[in-house]
């Protein structure tokens, strides 16, 4: 149920600022803050009902109050990544760069996501709601269908092969140059990208450490997708031609960037900290897969 809730609680909460952050924004109307209210509204509000749930339930723990103050933190940053790529001058860089296009990719997938589901936000969610409100949102979340839909799209291995799937078929010139002249089309393009990723990290942060096998499983699919997307990054990076003609069009980049330097910057981004972060997270899990196998043996003598 928390795995559920981790997934649908952020997605409901970023829809309609990345609707507008990606459908808004023109070339010309320079690289200044989105405060449009389509963008900012909900972000506010969702920030507004993690404060107020977490202050409610702080008041009514007498115990685990640091663990509390651990996950506002961790959501307080996820928010801010949102923020960063959603309302700050990054998303109207987006439509100028698309090494700025890829870096909002990564802040949604590599930060935001996985810092939203450590984060676990469904009780400070629902505490923010009126109480009137809350019986309804409990009851919706545990309906049979949707506790089964949650738990097929966080399965370690389908949340896997989703979000390689989604990264690389947006990334076909054909669908790329439909996401960027299309408005509905560049929507649906981020929020493919954040759902799969926050599908993912839930598999890997809530589902699989449970288990020695489940941390070794964890781990082969975070290795899988630093190859994966690094793959495709290195593809970007040492290539000696733009891909898409909707940015080589534009000329250089705010940096001063050709549109083919550009492409690679962006490819360098998806590669390096995609794979090293992903690599990171698979040994973290590796080490405390052995720290269980060397427990499980003294557990049985016991």
């Amino acid at each position: 149920m928390l795995a559920l809730a981790s997934f649908l609680g952020g997605a409901i909460l970023l829809w309609a600022g990345a609707a507008a952050a990606h459908a808004g924004a023109a070339p010309d109307e320079g690289l200044g803050w989105s405060f449009d209210a389509w963008t900012t509204v909900p972000l506010v509000v969702g920030g507004l009902l993690l404060g107020l749930g977490w202050m409610r339930l702080a008041r009514r723990t007498v115990h685990g109050t640091a663990t509390l103050r651990r996950r506002a933190g961790l959501l307080a940053l996820g928010w801010a990544g949102l923020v960063l790529a959603l309302v700050s001058p990054m998303a109207a860089a987006g439509h100028l760069s698309f090494s700025a296009h890829m870096l909002q990719h990564e802040i949604l997938m590599l930060w935001s996501a996985p810092l939203l589901v450590l984060g676990r936000p469904l009780a400070f969610l629902i505490w923010g709601l009126p109480e009137a409100a809350r019986p309804g949102l409990a009851r919706l979340l545990h309906a049979p269908v949707l506790v089964h839909l949650g738990r097929g799209l966080t399965h370690p291995v389908a949340a896997t092969l989703l979000q390689s799937a989604v990264l690389w078929l947006w990334h076909a010139p054909q669908l790329f140059e439909r996401a960027l002249d299309i408005p509905a089309w560049h929507v649906a393009q981020h929020m493919s990208f954040f759902l799969s990723a926050l599908a993912f990290w839930v598999a890997m942060i809530d589902r699989c450490p449970r288990t020695l096998a489940g941390r070794c499983l964890a781990a082969l699919c975070l290795f899988a997708t630093s190859l994966v997307s690094g793959a495709l990054g290195a593809l970007m990076a040492i290539s000696e031609s733009p891909w898409y003609a909707g940015y080589a069009r534009l000329g250089l980049t705010p940096l001063g960037l050709s549109p083919a330097e550009d492409q690679q910057l962006a490819g360098l981004l998806m590669w390096v900290p995609g794979g090293l972060l992903h690599a990171a997270a698979a040994l973290a899990l590796l080490a405390g897969a052995f720290r269980l196998s060397l427990d499980v043996p003294h557990a049985r003598q016991s």
